[in-house]
């Protein structure tokens, strides 16, 4: 199995490590040290030997930071984690609070005094989180202090080794550009921006551009590694060498020279002897590479990674895998929910539901003759009042066993060589309640405003965002999370630049895939969350229109409930996007089901629904 559901939260360590990094931090002069969750990438994944602010607080959520003080200590997170950070964290050790309204510097103007020295790990900042951090240092007094060591793991004595994952090739079958033809427009980017050389630090990126994938984290198929890509010249490609078997090694060398991640800085130093102008994106570097740049004389250019929008922009290879790979994953939930259908509430459990969706996965893969590679995060098997938490992972302790009349959300998907998968669906259990079909319509009918969208070029995510809550508004309801993030091709789950949240300001272009999940949650009863993945479309001029629309088209294939739709609520165009929706799940998927209940099941719950 590709999920754990051990318990790794370790909160009872908490008073120990606390006290014994506050006796490291005594002896490097500093009064607080701030523990992001992140490594030397950004990634949104880590590697264990990254998990810094696990180890220290217990949390294990993807998102927070913690302060240690001298008498205080304090953990962030945002509101996915609000009941997770209560319940992994020592109340007796950490106050807790909420990201966002604590702000990009953790509300520093708070906790911090006048003279005060906070230290930081310069290579688990971005540039721009560290300007967040020294403007408000600045404003009361206090100073920065960039560490040439992490006094944690100076105290972390079984602190796992670095990732030593095998290096693969992402065959021409499925990324559909060389990669020689992917660096040069890198390198075209590079001399647009007015730099000669830029760094890169997101393994995404660098996977992206050199066509290969890895093994290094979890649900994610990244090399950790860094490149330097210059406007003319040989790419320099940093990685652990012991992670490449011949072919790969012969093929990398045909496109970068490879060096030992430890060389790294002193590559750096030398573009700086060189007063070469560097490109950096500051959201996604960090802090320390940048400093060494400028030490050693270089001139910083900050702009965007050159990867991430033509990553984004997915090609004609990579739209065709991200259809085939919707259709086998497809397959493969019609096989689950029937399953789920088939069982009875007192022999469901969380664990077993996850448990069972990934073998089916498992099994469909191998049977359609492209095996599932590994799942594309934790699923989100959750069950009654689990469910009103949308980021709640499941584990040995918190398993909670199905009753009649729950709500169960799965929220799960793939990563198959030819593409990444997305999907959330919900499954009564007995005969849902009004006032969950009125929740589970308000929340389809925000949905298919998205994928019936029709947008002009140059539209944001922020711009759409609103059309998916209306809805939900009119009758006084919302969501805390976005409606949509990038995907990507057999990469990241969480791809950007696209998205569709109040923060999205990248205009979408054809070929970006995004998902479109709206949902309710109801504290202590239920949550809804219904997701399909999209692929923007190239403009056209609607019949009778004056100018070049953008829409979506729907990639996911599976059926939607119909049980928890309450027809009433649905206009008529809703309800013909419903029954068009499902005739299309029925005609393309069970051309790959051969078990006839399955077939049966898939006919059954892909029915036309009637007017009212």
């Amino acid at each position: 199995m590709f999920q754990s559901f051990d318990v790794t939260s370790e909160k009872s360590e908490s008073p120990a490590r606390v006290t014994a990094l506050r006796e490291r931090m005594s002896e490097l002069g500093i009064d607080a040290f701030i523990v992001p969750h992140s490594d030397e990438h950004q990634n949104e994944y880590l590697p264990k030997r990254a998990e810094r602010l696990a180890w220290i607080t217990g949390f294990t959520g993807s998102a927070g930071a913690a302060v240690i003080l001298a008498d205080s200590a304090h953990v962030f997170s945002d509101g996915r984690y609000t009941v997770q950070l209560r319940e992994q964290t020592d109340e007796n050790i950490f106050h807790r609070h909420d990201l966002p309204k604590a702000g990009p510097s953790l509300n520093l103007k708070e906790w911090a005094e006048k003279d005060m020295r906070i230290g930081i790990d310069p290579w688990l900042h971005t540039m721009s989180g560290i300007a967040a951090f020294e403007e408000a240092a600045k404003e009361t007094g206090a100073t920065l202090v960039k560490l040439d060591e992490n006094p944690l793991d100076a105290i972390w004595s079984d602190q796992p080794e670095p990732p030593k994952g095998k290096v693969t090739i992402h065959d021409m079958q499925y990324a559909g550009v060389q990669s020689k033809q992917k660096l040069n427009e890198v390198a075209k980017s590079v001399r647009e921006a007015g730099a000669d050389v830029t760094v890169l630090t997101d393994p995404t990126s660098i996977c992206w551009a050199f066509n290969i994938r890895g093994e290094d984290l979890s649900h994610m198929p990244l090399v950790l590694s860094f490149a330097i890509i210059q406007k003319q010249g040989e790419p320099m490609l940093f990685l652990d060498e012991s992670k490449l078997d011949t072919t790969e090694e012969a093929y990398l060398t045909q496109l970068a020279r490879l060096a030992p991640m430890e060389e790294l800085e002193a590559a750096l130093a030398s573009l700086g002897d060189a007063e070469l102008n560097v490109l950096l994106d500051p959201s996604l570097v960090a802090a320390k590479i940048a400093e060494t740049l400028e030490f050693s004389g270089a001139t910083i250019i900050k702009g965007d990674d050159p990867c991430r929008l033509p990553r984004a922009c997915k090609n004609r290879i990579e739209r065709k895998g991200a259809m085939e790979a919707q259709k086998r994953d497809g397959a493969a939930m019609v096989a689950f929910l029937c399953w789920m259908d088939s069982q009875k509430a007192e022999d469901l459990n969380e664990i077993k539901i996850a448990q069972k969706l990934e073998q089916i996965r498992i099994d469909t893969g191998k049977r359609l003759g492209v095996p599932l590679k590994e799942i594309s995060f934790d699923t989100i098997s959750a069950a009654g009042p689990h469910a009103a938490l949308p980021h709640y992972r499941v584990n040995t302790e918190s398993n909670r066993q199905v009753s009649d009349g729950d709500l169960v959300l799965v929220d799960s998907g793939g990563q198959y060589e030819d593409g990444t998968t997305d999907i959330t669906r919900v499954i009564p259990i007995g005969e849902p309640a009004d006032d969950k079909r009125r929740h589970f319509t308000l929340v389809l009918k925000g949905m298919i405003a998205i994928s019936e969208a029709k947008f002009p070029v140059g539209t944001r995510g922020i711009d759409i965002d609103g059309f998916a809550r209306q809805a939900l508004w009119a009758e006084g309801f919302d969501y805390a999370h976005g409606t949509g993030h990038g995907v990507g091709s057999y990469l990241g789950v969480h791809e950007g630049p696209q998205g569709i949240h109040r923060r999205a300001m990248v205009e979408f272009e054809p070929g970006m895939i995004v998902s479109n999940e709206p949902g309710y949650y109801k504290e202590g009863s239920h949550g809804i969350r219904i997701e399909n993945t999209l692929v923007v479309n190239p403009p056209k001029v609607p019949e009778g229109g004056d100018i070049e629309m953008l829409s979506f088209t729907t990639l996911t294939l599976c059926p939607i409930d119909r049980r928890l739709i309450d027809i009433s609520m649905l206009t008529v165009a809703e309800k013909r996007w419903v029954n068009s929706y499902h005739s299309k799940v029925r005609t393309e998927l069970s051309k790959l089901i051969e078990d006839e209940n399955t077939l049966h099941w898939l006919e059954k719950a892909t029915r036309r629904i009637k007017r009212v």
